[in-house]
């Protein structure tokens, strides 16, 4: 997709389809345009003894979201209250305006920011809390009050123009072995902007380093495998934290596909942490030995193939010095007449040598992708306990909701894959390819497809619509490319599993994910069609797609009422077990509600859109909040059952972390919404057991 998700906002050459209806169905549109050390190791506490860091947005570089603090638990989390909160500064506030619990941000200036998405994971380094806000503001916070240390603030564009709208997930930091602890820069705080920056910070007092690139930060729209350095000026932005392993911050950007040709090239970068120097780079666009999948290659049209490129979380194995790149689709996104053949290191899992930036092996989870089906995200590094022994694995969840199981070292399957026939294109100029790859097991999360009659609706008006809505569609299941009728996508581009969606438990050999279920209609249409009659509830996006022959068209497949057509529940939480033969799901439940829908007695069974992962704790303890109701809830990883639950004073699109001070455990989670989802705010809120 554009960058990260079917809602990133096109230029000034697309256009948005006019919205209409009530308030609901205003935010589903506002969806549309808004819209990492080997397995067992942990960075190393620091300070008093006993403290327990979060080190990386994910807890460790190997990206499970899981912690072996214990203090929290199954027996006493109905004990967690508030300690502390910190607002950022970043959301405009009425005069006045305090914390009481019972009061949260008015909606009505959720329209004074396009795609404003408070979607950080706080890091705990060195007792400091660093904290990322989506216009790229760094705030450094004391752990244990939550008082402000230091902020520093990069100074991005705040206009309705920027291409990738308000988001940041965080902030890398890394220690400088080479210099004493007290000297200046001796931990850095890395952060990346949204007009494509990679920017050093000294961890203490919040100062740029000098001595890295220039004033302390390097321009990621010049040099080192760039192509299109003039799109790369409006069109890169980077939205997730770099990757560091030994002395490399490894570099990923968000890259507009559905603009195609003329969008920025998707190379991924490394450089040297002292000094922001390009190490290396690694361009998943085969302009090298991977270019014989792409049938319909020349050399002249290089600088025309844009995309695969990296805008969530890359997963480093330090034993192993690999770094796995989840990629993302090449462009543009819903036709692939200028890209044929697989496709390959697009829409796969890139392993590659940390030193060099040389391919170890690769494996794809999508071939010649025509649904925004990115890898969004973050692979995980496990081992699989089996009879012959621990087997070192990546774990990669997949928008199209499968799970792949590799083997780290080879990307071969350990859990096996099979290439089923999938359906041709009607599309004139499109080569879909003839098959995908499918897990053996776990089966597909959402299954294979929807059928008209399991369309979903609260009244019986409703259900008709979405009924006659879906029929109108073409639907032959799973992988069904785009059509000039209209195609049923299933699941739609938010997913199955998106950024947010994974965590692993290694003791129980148990993966806890949070999954999407939400129907698309995706149309092509020739260049000279309207566009405008084709949303069937009002809203949709229109996405340019430069270059090739269509125009496309996307849209929630909503009711008039703005609820699902899809049937429910519209996201669940559910664990998996990896077992020493197979993986099989532990539990499942909904997750959260749709405050607007309350009047059904049905509702808690609906559950709701979300966004915002899972966290793990060996207190056998699931934290998530990602719900439309704005509520933080702790779950029994054992069994799914609810066990606690907090109302936030805005909606908590957002991972929790976890840490330990002084003997104490902390959970921490960034309140502050997401356009469409959740009221809006800049709150950053602290749980510990009462005492």
């Amino acid at each position: 997709m554009s960058a990260e998700n079917s809602g990133a906002q096109e230029a000034s050459s697309s256009r948005h389809l006019r919205a209409r209806g009530n308030w609901s169905r205003r935010a589903i549109g506002a969806l549309l345009v808004s819209a990492t050390v080997s397995c067992n190791q942990r960075a190393a506490p620091s300070g008093a003894s006993g403290d327990l860091e979060w080190g990386t947005v994910s807890g460790e570089l190997t990206g499970t979201r899981y912690s072996p603090a214990p203090i929290i638990s199954r027996a006493n989390v109905k004990h967690l209250r508030r300690v502390w909160v910190q607002r950022t500064g970043d959301w405009p506030i009425r005069v006045g305006e305090q914390f009481p619990a019972d009061r949260t941000p008015t909606r009505a200036s959720a329209a004074a920011l396009p795609s404003y998405r408070f979607e950080t994971t706080a890091v705990m380094h060195h007792r400091m809390l660093f904290v990322a806000t989506p216009f790229n503001r760094v705030i450094a916070l004391d752990p244990s009050s939550g008082a402000i240390r230091w902020t520093f603030d990069p100074r991005i564009a705040r206009s309705e123009s920027n291409p990738e709208g308000f988001v940041a997930r965080g902030v890398a930091v890394w220690d400088d072995s080479l210099v004493t602890k007290t000297s200046p820069c001796a931990t850095r705080v890395f952060v990346t902007t949204l007009d494509a920056r990679l920017i050093a910070l000294d961890g203490v007092s919040g100062l740029r380093c000098e001595g890295f690139g220039r004033n302390g930060e390097v321009d990621l729209t010049y040099g080192a495998g760039i192509l299109g350095a003039d799109a790369a000026r409006v069109n890169l932005a980077v939205t997730s934290p770099p990757a560091i392993v030994q002395d490399l911050v490894i570099v990923g950007s968000a890259v507009r596909e559905t603009l195609g040709i003329g969008a920025a090239s998707g190379v991924v970068r490394a450089y040297d942490a002292r000094r922001g120097t390009v190490r290396w780079s690694f361009d998943p666009i085969p302009r090298g030995p991977a270019a014989k999948s792409w049938r319909h290659w020349h050399a002249d049209d290089a600088k025309d193939v844009i995309g695969g490129n990296v805008w969530s979380l890359a997963t480093v194995d330090t034993e192993r010095a690999l770094v796995f790149l989840p990629t993302a689709s090449a462009a543009p996104d819903f036709f692939g007449g200028n890209r044929s053949g697989r496709n390959d290191y697009a829409n796969s899992v890139v392993a590659l040598r940390a030193s060099t930036g040389e391919v170890a092996w690769s494996f794809q989870v999508v071939h010649h992708d025509l649904w925004d089906y990115d890898v969004a995200a973050q692979p995980i590094l496990a081992e699989l306990s089996r009879d012959a022994g621990r087997v070192p694995v990546v774990i990669v969840g997949t928008k199209s909701g499968m799970i792949f199981v590799l083997n780290r070292e080879t990307g071969v399957p350990v859990i096996a894959v099979e290439e089923r026939p999938v359906p041709s294109s009607d599309v004139l100029g499109e080569a879909a390819w003839p098959t995908q790859p499918f897990p053996v097991y776990p089966p597909p999360l959402l299954g294979v497809g929807l059928s008209p009659d399991s369309m979903f609706g609260v009244t019986d008006e409703e259900r008709s619509f979405c009924r006659a809505a879906a029929a109108a569609l073409r639907n032959d299941g799973i992988f069904t490319p785009p059509s000039t009728r209209g195609t049923l996508q299933w699941p739609g581009p938010w997913g199955g599993i998106n950024w947010d969606g994974l965590a692993w438990d290694q003791e129980r050999q148990r993966l806890v994910i949070a999954l999407k279920r939400v129907a698309m209609a995706v149309r092509l249409h020739q260049r000279s069609e309207s566009t405008e009659r084709y949303a069937p509830s009002g809203i949709g996006e229109e996405l340019s797609q430069v270059g090739s022959p269509y125009v496309a068209t996307r849209v929630p497949l909503i009711a008039p009422s703005g609820t699902p057509c899809s049937p429910p529940p519209w996201s669940l939480l559910m664990a998996i077990d990896f077992g020493a033969r197979d993986a099989r799901v532990a539990w499942q439940r909904p997750l959260g509600t749709v405050p607007w829908l309350s009047q059904y007695p049905q509702h808690r069974a609906w559950g709701s859109l979300s966004f915002g992962g899972p966290l793990v704790t060996a207190g056998g303890v699931v934290f998530i909040a990602a719900s439309q109701d704005g509520k933080f809830r702790a779950l029994d990883v054992d069994s799914g059952a609810q066990l606690w639950e907090h109302q936030l004073p805005a909606g908590g699109q957002a991972s929790p972390m976890t840490y330990v001070l002084d003997g104490k455990q902390y959970v921490v989670v960034a309140a502050g919404g997401r356009s469409g989802i959740g009221a809006p705010g800049d709150w950053i809120v602290a749980f510990a057991l009462q005492e």
